[in-house]
């Protein structure tokens, strides 16, 4: 039992160390020991789409008969296009007339996230100032598409053939004509509304108007196609995103967080696609459905088109040609037939914006199961409840970082005698651990009947070596949601704690809460009970201290968590050493 004790921890021990290294090799933009290698390339000179923001719908082309065209036989590639801007309560964007594509937005609401550093931290705390920050570092918002060489993230639509077909049709690199209108939403107003009109090409002429609503990140987009040619018409719309294959500023190499494309249907649920399987080809996704979405997920915020009624709908994704790092997601409307003369109009929604779980709920009638893009992986299923319960104890609290404080308590609350029944098995351990040491030392050489002894007076003693185990491995699963639920939650983004801690999604500027940390797992390694082999006993003290590297770079509110459970834990562990006598021993 104490060989097998010892050969998992060791395991526990060198895993971490090597999930360290790794990390630290992915920060570093090195490849990944157990991944595929990064995608990121030099920048180079870019191609005419590159420098254009410019993609091709459906990337692997090939999956949906596309004839591909290329950006210098684009109806109006060449052509000067013109930039406008609307701002509205929460965004700005800007729209591009080529192709009426949105290719900057700027959330007002959404700040970058900022520190003082720790002699401004101290200094602020004696002068009164600390929750004023430093000019240099003055908050900026969040930009969140932005058309760049270096990092391009842009919203498309156009117009495409029937699969099979041929002809150029009016897309998102066709220029179009801007209508005349306001650009700023009114005091008083509810929306407003910008539209682009393409000029006739091939018979065909699309008019796509963007509805901004107050206190809305989903832009309502509508597409209306008139058919000005003497033949029908079965023309396809298609919407995409285009991003960059590289993770969103500010991460951190000891956690990680999903970026990349994803694609949502009701049969197979929510597909995440990685950068590397798309620059490989090798991604796996449901290509067709009546239903669904696609979007670009990213740590805190997303992007994504929502169609609302059931109709065929075609995904894709892969990387765009001849660009450097960027991709694609989409998918393909059949709009049916169009007569000569007729024209067809259809809706859709574009969000894009931060993930607020009431924002992202309350498109839930038309993009079910969107909330999944505050991904809490593979436990959703504990996250979900526990973070409504973390939004209630918000509301009576007003304070995110007391409402993590008073979730943890009440997990504690919940698991009580579940604790109970480990920490008196642990301080049984622990009192009748001077006769293991004695009884190990008696029989060093004779390693068999030392084992027979110590089973012996495990029974004699009713004592089960892996009592204090079981208990805490059940509530696990539970403590992990929640680590989830904080990592993922953007409500936690520039939220104040106490003092010193302005932004619960960054890390402690002081180290403070690192070092309590540090400092509680260090007592509940004292207050465990010690084991018998010395090597083993070691490593029950470097072990806290390897892991506590690791809260440095946590933020704030996950640290605060962790010491909140760890503070709880050792004052129930406490009591019940001193109920038994063997506190200290």
């Amino acid at each position: 039992m104490t060989d097998m004790r010892r050969t998992l921890l060791w395991v526990v021990f060198l895993m971490s160390l090597t999930l360290l290294w790794d990390g630290w090799n992915r920060h570093n933009g090195q490849p990944s020991m157990f991944g595929p290698t990064a995608t990121t390339k030099p920048a180079a000179a870019p191609s005419p789409s590159a420098a254009a923001g410019v993609a091709t719908p459906l990337a692997a082309g090939a999956a949906s008969g596309v004839a591909v065209a290329s950006s210098a036989n684009a109806p109006g590639a060449n052509l000067p296009s013109e930039k406008i801007t609307i701002t509205t309560d929460l965004m700005q964007a800007t729209l591009d007339s080529r192709g009426g594509s949105l290719v900057r937005l700027e959330l007002l609401q959404q700040q970058e996230q900022y520190q003082l550093d720790a002699v401004d931290r101290v200094v602020g705390l004696f002068t009164g100032n600390s929750d004023k920050p430093d000019p240099k570092l003055a908050k900026k918002n969040v930009v969140l598409f932005e058309q760049s060489v270096e990092r391009p993230y842009i919203a498309q639509t156009g117009l495409w053939p029937a699969t099979g077909g041929s002809g150029n049709l009016p897309e998102h690199r066709t220029v179009m004509r801007v209508a005349p209108g306001e650009r700023s939403l009114k005091d008083g107003a509810n929306q407003l509304q910008v539209s682009f009109e393409s000029p006739d090409v091939g018979g065909v002429k699309l008019v796509k108007t963007y509805t901004f609503k107050r206190g809305d990140y989903a832009v309502g987009v509508k597409h209306e196609v008139v058919n000005g040619s003497a033949v029908a018409l079965s023309p396809r719309l298609y919407l995409q995103l285009v991003r960059h294959g590289q993770p969103p500023p500010g991460g951190s190499f000891f956690y990680g967080t999903f970026t990349g494309p994803a694609v949502y249907t009701e049969a197979s649920k929510f597909q995440k696609i990685e950068f590397s399987d798309l620059e490989k080809g090798k991604a796996t996704y449901n290509k067709s459905a009546d239903n669904g979405w696609v979007a670009i997920v990213q740590h805190y915020f997303a992007s994504a088109w929502l169609v609302g009624d059931k109709q065929p709908r075609e995904f894709f994704a892969g990387k765009v040609p001849d660009a450097i790092n960027e991709y694609t997601v989409g998918m393909f409307l059949p709009l049916g037939e169009i007569a000569p003369g007729a024209s067809k109009s259809h809706e859709a929604q574009l969000f894009a914006g931060p993930q607020e779980d009431k924002k992202l709920k309350a498109l839930s009638d038309v993009a079910p199961g969107l909330d999944l893009v505050r991904d809490y992986g593979y436990l959703t299923v504990l996250a979900a409840p526990l973070f409504w319960l973390l939004t209630q104890l918000h509301a009576i609290l007003g304070n995110w970082g007391w409402a993590i404080v008073a979730l943890v308590v009440l997990l504690r609350i919940a698991f009580y005698w579940l604790n109970v029944s480990a920490y008196r098995s642990m301080a049984k351990m622990k009192a009748i651990n001077p006769k293991v040491m004695e009884m190990r030392e008696r029989l060093k050489d004779k390693p068999q009947q030392m084992q027979q002894e110590m089973m012996r007076m495990y029974r004699e003693e009713k004592v089960n070596p892996l009592g204090g185990c079981l208990p805490i491995l059940v509530q696990m699963p539970f403590f992990i949601a929640l680590y989830s639920v904080l990592l993922a939650s953007v409500e936690m983004r520039n939220a104040p704690w106490i003092s010193w801690i302005t932004d619960l999604s960054a890390k402690d500027p002081l180290f403070i809460l690192p070092l309590l940390m540090t400092a509680s797992s260090l007592l509940q390694t004292w207050l465990n009970p010690t084991p018998p082999d010395p090597i083993q006993a070691r490593m029950m003290w470097i072990m806290p201290l390897v892991f506590s590297v690791m809260f440095f770079g946590f933020p704030a509110g996950l640290v605060l968590y962790w010491l909140t459970n760890n503070i709880l834990a050792i004052a129930q562990q406490w009591f019940i050493n001193k109920q038994l006598g063997v506190l200290g021993k």
